[in-house]
């Protein structure tokens, strides 16, 4: 007879270890509550009088139990089902000590590449990631079902941020109402802090409260410059008063207040910038910060806002200086820039931001461009308004929203509750080509999400404010009385919930044989996408929650999913054959095409992806060729919501070598000018899904970065 193990291997019958088993459990009980070496004997006999070639573990496990009940062994039988449920434990909790010896050992390179922006050598990364390893693991066990839990193992879903769902009170991102905190007071730690009445020092706490967000919730945080624009034109009402009492002209007044104000935005920019990239939140790592300029949030302070965001802008283009005193590319804040008809032509009133906007990403990769037009087409509440707003982080979108008390659009203060993903590759290779098979298939895996999803909605709407004072007592989301639950945000549109996708093209390619640039791919992959659309549609109106389309940033998991589906379906040309997926909507990285057609195609899937889409360009350096970054720009105000253009900033610090650090066969990163490989003394920064990456990748997203085709030569246009 075989035994069918846990994990799906066969081995030998045994008969000692059923008697060494029920023995363990013998001792532990009085000795009338034994089981007798002939009774042990007799239920080993009936096991294998059943006459079976198979028997899975637990089926003996079940039979064992039974018997001793049958014989009036009742305190027999619960220890001994204490003693399975034991072992059970112990054997799920073997991964959980192997993860933390690796972690700790630190020569994991699922650790080492996990994100890359954290270094898991150091101690505050260590313990973010061992207080996840622990939450994984209760996650696994206790708070999610077997059904979720073998789908996200098999890469067939993926349950997102199991590493702080322990935790009910942690959500996703957030667009943080600095404006409220600012103008209106907050609390940090116990300490109340009132309304600044100065740009510096608005700066100093928007800096405090930042972090204090970003150690509250594991995504990425998102705020406005709009909010801190008013205090620009008080610390020149300050200037101007202290140089009138100073019984100056009014000519030599304005002078000199204008001088102040400028040195003061120049160093509350410098603060910020130090602030944001030297802070650790609890999460190990400085806060994931996206940061919106956005003129056309204000009428009243534009100018104001048009001086932060140029000082913004050149302060960025300098970088940071890395421990050589070198200036280097640094990963935060994302700075996203938002085009209008204010600043998107030649002689537009605030063109000279775009312009110094297009030196920035040519230079150091952002700001990434969102286009108001675009965006109000495609962001269209219940009154039929268009709307224009930042992502929270690096891509997630809120649905429009209208607060019901003052009838005005509402967007900060706002967040997500957390994503699953689809593996859509799974699905595709799952139907084999049978279209019947396929919808069948998705409708399935897409229930499997809702479930999951509901699992992550239920476990949020447990918290109170008191979990995270920041958040929901003192601004940055809400004002809610001490004890209040948070329920309420949760539905009718506040807070959204995400289905997230992966690997559109490699499913495309599994049922069509094509890509999703070919019109048969596309009709195909846009039949897909509304099926998401309209299953969110389904849930949201059962449910008064607002699921949305999310394409999921899979910076690790798409080596996962991979790895995955080769597991299942073997090596398939095209689909399997590398170590990642591509994500979301995207067309394929190595897949030869137009920039500016990319962008048009991909403007397509965006609107079927309101909980989160970003698109790029690959581009080689052009720090030489400002009017082609300026021509994409224009391309993308014109044609699609959200967009960003890819280019190279490197520096060996051995050699001092400023040009592209290379990846060679191996996956492995080299300097092409001395060949140093030491990632310590490398610096390589790489969009790798939305933010910037520095402190390089897994083998899979390695490889991915490696085979992107080029979009743009610094020749190609603008020139």
């Amino acid at each position: 007879m075989k035994i069918i193990k846990r994990d799906g291997h066969m081995v030998d019958y045994c008969p000692e270890k059923i008697e060494q088993a029920i023995m363990k459990a013998n001792n532990e009980v009085e000795e009338e509550d034994k089981a007798s070496a002939t009774q042990i004997k007799n239920i080993i006999k009936y096991i294998e009088g059943l006459g079976k070639k198979r028997m899975l573990v637990e089926d003996i496990q079940d039979i064992i139990e039974m018997k001793l009940m049958s014989i009036g062994k009742f305190t027999l039988a619960k220890k001994y089902i204490t003693y399975r449920y034991t072992r059970e434990l112990v054997r799920k909790s073997n991964t959980t000590d192997l993860a933390i010896k690796e972690l700790i050992d630190g020569e994991s390179e699922y650790w080492n590449n996990e994100n890359s922006n954290k270094n898991a050598k150091i101690v505050t990364t260590q313990r973010d990631y061992l207080a996840g390893i622990c939450s994984t693991d209760i996650t696994r066990r206790f708070l999610l079902t077997d059904e979720i839990v073998k789908a996200h193992d098999e890469g067939i879903i993926h349950f997102h941020d199991a590493d702080y769902f322990a935790q009910n009170a942690l959500h996703n991102c957030c667009l943080v109402n600095l404006e409220d905190m600012l103008q209106n007071g907050t609390n940090i730690n116990g300490v109340m802090i009132e309304k600044p009445h100065r740009f510096l020092t608005a700066v100093t706490i928007a800096t405090q409260i930042i972090t204090a967000v970003s150690s509250s919730q594991y995504g990425g945080v998102t705020i406005s410059l709009t909010h801190l624009a008013p205090f620009v034109r008080d610390s020149y009402n300050k200037y101007i008063e202290k140089y009138k009492n100073r019984k100056l002209n009014k000519e030599q007044v304005e002078k000199f207040a204008k001088e102040d104000l400028a040195k003061e935005i120049t160093d509350g920019v410098q603060t910020f910038q130090y602030q944001v990239n030297s802070m650790t939140t609890t999460n190990g790592q400085a806060p994931f910060l996206s940061v919106c300029m956005y003129l056309g949030e204000t009428d009243e302070y534009k100018d104001e806002l048009a001086m932060i965001i140029e000082e913004f802008l050149k302060q960025r283009i300098e970088g940071m200086k890395n421990e050589k005193g070198v200036y280097i590319t640094p990963a935060f804040p994302k700075l996203l820039y938002v085009l209008e008809e204010d600043n998107i032509h030649e002689d537009s009133k605030y063109w000279y931001l775009t312009e110094l906007a297009a030196k920035c990403t040519a230079k150091r990769l952002v700001p990434d461009y969102i286009s108001e037009k675009i965006m109000k087409q495609c962001k269209i509440d219940k009154n039929g308004e268009g709307h224009c707003y930042p992502c929270m982080g690096c891509r997630s979108f809120l649905t429009p929203y209208v607060d019901p008390e003052t009838n005005k659009p509402k967007y900060y203060g706002r967040f997500n509750q957390g994503v699953v993903t689809i593996n859509l590759p799974d699905v595709g290779l799952s139907a084999d080509k049978d279209f019947d098979a396929f919808w069948k298939i998705l409708d399935e895996r897409l229930e499997l999400c809702h479930r999951a999803l509901q699992i992550r909605h239920k476990r949020l709407s447990k918290a109170t404010s008191d979990v995270a004072p920041i958040l929901w007592q003192h601004g940055a989301l809400a004002r809610l009385g001490k004890g209040e639950s948070i329920h309420e945000l949760l539905h009718n549109g506040y807070s959204t919930l995400s289905l997230g996708y992966a690997g559109l093209y490699e499913c495309v390619k599994a049922m069509t044989g094509k890509s999703h640039t070919d019109p048969e791919g596309k009709e195909f992959a846009l039949k897909v996408m509304q099926r998401l659309n309209d299953k969110c549609k389904e849930w949201k109106e059962a449910e008064k929650i607002d699921y949305s389309v999310y394409g999921t940033p899979i910076e690790s998991t798409t080596y996962k999913f991979a790895k995955c589906l080769r597991d299942r379906f073997g090596v398939i040309k095209g689909i399997t054959d590398r170590d990642y997926i591509t994500n979301s909507y995207h067309v394929p990285v190595f897949e030869p095409i137009d920039a500016f057609e990319k962008l048009r195609l991909e403007s397509e899937f965006q609107k079927l992806s309101p909980g989160g889409a970003i698109s790029y360009v690959e581009t080689a350096n052009l720090t030489g060729n400002i009017p082609a970054v300026v021509e994409v720009i224009k391309f993308i105000y014109d044609n699609i919501m959200y967009a960003e253009l890819n280019t190279k900033s490197d520096y060996c610090q051995k050699c001092g070598y400023d040009g592209e650090i290379l990846i060679d066969d191996n996956m492995e990163w080299y300097c092409p000018n001395c060949g140093n490989r030491d990632h310590n003394t490398l610096n390589v920064a790489r969009r790798t899904c939305g933010y910037i990456g520095t402190r390089f990748w897994n083998k899979g997203r390695t490889q991915e970065i490696k085979e992107r085709y080029v979009h743009i030569d610094n020749k190609d246009v603008g020139e």
